[in-house]
């Protein structure tokens, strides 16, 4: 019978966090780190796990007051920190990816709890926040020479990758000199940052972390006078509006936000090939910004398309991301677990009935009872995929990405019309074309509004070197990656063009 076994339950897994850093907790409630103290427990809001519904503790949620309070002290640390020498920031950075590392698997644990990775998803988001950063203490010495810290950063990101894409942000912003601000998503990973910025608290890192509503924060954490420069990652909506204020007010400013990437398949055949990556594009449920939802397709390639597309979607594995048959099994190797809440769900639920209502077909709709599942546990955060043809143009799920595990079909007769499929969201983050012609891949790969473009491959965030960004409404700012993320936080002169998505100039091409 299916169980979580002893080692993995969220009482041994929240014992052994507050073991590691019992400062930072307080009866196992995680604290907001403020002038370099933990405490301020705010007003207490409690979070379950998508997992199953079980209550893992409560967000310390802050008021402005005193996230105001926690900016203007963490400003205070950027003088001292950044006239370190690079070495010694470097040590302390180094010493805090060296407890990363020794405690991987207690933050993978976290992650499968607070937001329903699978434990191998999850250790790769721990593994790639550290070794990410480890490449840039080989490289930002020689990237940062010449240019002076920008002061202090703040980082709002989403729930789905707290180490790989926040964590990771956050230590390279420290490495060139800056202090470092965080606000815990509301929606999942605040436990997994709270151990991490403790072990880089303890470390000597000037780092902080709150929790609170975005709204009722982001007067200190986006408009705050001492904040130079905000990493953002979210939807389009609050994106636009943050974006006004910071262009406003002259901030930098690096804005990840929702596009609807999307594949082309013209003049192909090797079918395994791409169903392999089609697979793998379902990791953790489609619930990240480089997910592809959207496939375009030759319409005489239709039918043999969908011979091996329908068995891949059957073949998607699912559900609770720790159970075990047997105390000493290996965690199940599951494409993705529950989504982040039961409401997405519902949302994902009634796009689809919305959608089929107005005229799409749904080709696959896969049963929730195929998942693998404990007993009697609440499945209210797991969402069976589904693939759906035509959907009407007036429903949300044409235009925009769902965050979630469907797929939607467009076959087409022209190559003109394949890229305009693809760029119906005028602008994504990633594309790729899959064709057995390099040229005519080549061809259409140039006329798709993508900022990373694939040629029989997926593109995703990338890591080390590979700059990342975004064309049209998925990106504005500054562009990240490889020797952009130290650029955007340092500064040679006060009147230097970043590179990136601006209304004011031409941004970079896009990323074959």
């Amino acid at each position: 019978m299916l169980h979580i076994p002893q080692a993995a339950s969220w009482w041994s897994v929240s014992r052994r966090a507050h073991d590691l850093c019992p400062e930072a907790f307080h009866e196992g409630r995680p604290q907001n780190l403020i002038d370099g103290k933990w405490g301020h427990p705010g007003s207490p809001t409690r979070f379950a796990s998508p997992n199953d519904g079980t209550e893992l503790y409560t967000l310390p949620m802050i008021d402005l007051a005193t996230a105001s309070i926690a900016v203007r002290a963490a400003q205070k640390e950027q003088g001292p920190w950044g006239m370190l020498p690079f070495d010694e920031r470097r040590l302390r950075v180094t010493a805090t990816l060296d407890d990363l590392e020794k405690n991987r698997e207690l933050l993978a644990l976290t992650l499968a709890w607070e937001i329903g990775k699978p434990m191998r998803l999850a250790l790769s988001d721990v593994d790639r926040c550290i070794e990410g950063v480890r490449w840039y203490l080989d490289e930002a010495e020689v990237m940062s020479a010449g240019r002076t810290p920008l002061g202090l950063i703040s980082n709002i990101a989403s729930w789905n990758y707290p180490m790989s894409v926040l964590m990771h942000a956050v230590l390279v912003q420290v490495l060139v000199g800056n202090a470092a601000i965080a606000k815990t998503p509301t929606d999942g990973g605040a436990y997994t940052l709270t151990l991490a910025f403790a072990l880089a608290r303890r470390n000597g890192l000037p780092v902080s972390l709150v929790s609170g509503s975005g709204g009722r924060l982001s007067e200190a954490l986006v408009r705050h006078e001492s904040i130079e420069c905000l990493a953002f990652v979210g939807g389009k909506a609050s994106g636009r509006d943050i974006a006004t204020s910071l262009v406003d007010r002259g901030k930098r400013h690096m804005l990840e936000m929702e596009g609807l990437n999307a594949w082309g398949i013209w003049d192909y055949t090797d079918w395994p090939a791409l169903m392999k990556i089609l697979k793998k594009g379902f990791e953790y449920g489609k619930q990240r910004c480089t997910a592809y939802p959207r496939i375009v397709i030759e319409r005489r390639l239709f039918p043999r398309f969908l011979e091996h597309y329908l068995p891949m979607l059957a073949s998607l594995k699912f559900g609770h991301p720790l159970a075990v048959e047997n105390d000493g099994d290996a965690y199940p190797d599951l494409d993705f677990g529950p989504l982040i809440n039961a409401k997405k769900v519902e949302e994902l639920l009634a796009l689809t009935s919305s959608a089929i209502s107005g005229g799409a077909v749904a080709l696959h709709e896969g049963r929730i009872d195929s998942g693998r599942f404990i007993e009697g546990q609440d499945q209210s955060s797991y969402f069976a995929p589904v693939a759906l043809l035509g959907v009407p143009r007036g429903n949300p799920l044409y235009h925009a990405e769902a965050f979630g595990p469907i797929d939607s079909l467009v076959p087409v007769t022209t190559k003109d019309e394949l890229v305009a499929e693809m760029n119906v969201s005028n602008g994504s983050l990633v594309a790729s074309i899959a064709s057995d012609d390099d040229n005519v891949a080549k061809r259409l790969a140039s006329q798709v509004r993508g900022f990373k473009v694939g040629v029989n491959k997926i593109r995703s965030r990338g890591d080390r070197e590979e700059a990342f960004g975004g064309i049209g409404e998925s990106w504005r700012g500054s562009f990240v990656g490889g020797k952009y993320l130290v650029l955007s936080v340092t500064v040679a002169d006060k009147d230097e063009r970043m590179f990136g998505n601006f209304d004011d100039y031409t941004q970079l091409p896009p990323v074959r």
